[in-house]
């Protein structure tokens, strides 16, 4: 019987066709999940990969200010009008963020 089903299915165009076209579909879906399991171990990657690079410039601009920042910061004396007048600024921008802060919320 099996050999009758093949020779049938050899002579028979539309089912030659239709087999044709299973495979096809059959062999996308297997495309279709190898590529999404690809890409599920790939965005893992890419985001480790920006989360890295995102570190790294951050830590990079934040040196980049803050040291030459408290560079001249330890090289200026204590105890002078012009100190005391950048201390003087440096709370009252602080306190006025506060301030706007507490009045949005």
């Amino acid at each position: 019987m099996s050999s009758e089903s093949v020779s049938t299915t050899s002579t028979d165009p539309l089912k030659a066709v239709a087999d044709a076209l299973d495979a096809a579909a059959q062999a996308a879906k297997d495309g279709a999940e190898d590529a999404r399991a690809a890409a599920s171990s790939a965005i893992p990657a890419a985001g480790q990969f920006l989360t890295n690079l995102l570190y790294k410039t951050c830590y990079g601009v934040s040196y980049g200010v803050v040291f030459p920042t408290m560079f001249v910061a330890k090289s200026i004396p204590k105890d002078n009008a012009f100190v005391n007048g950048i201390i003087d600024g440096a709370h009252a921008a602080q306190d006025m963020v506060a301030e706007m802060k507490n009045k949005n919320s």
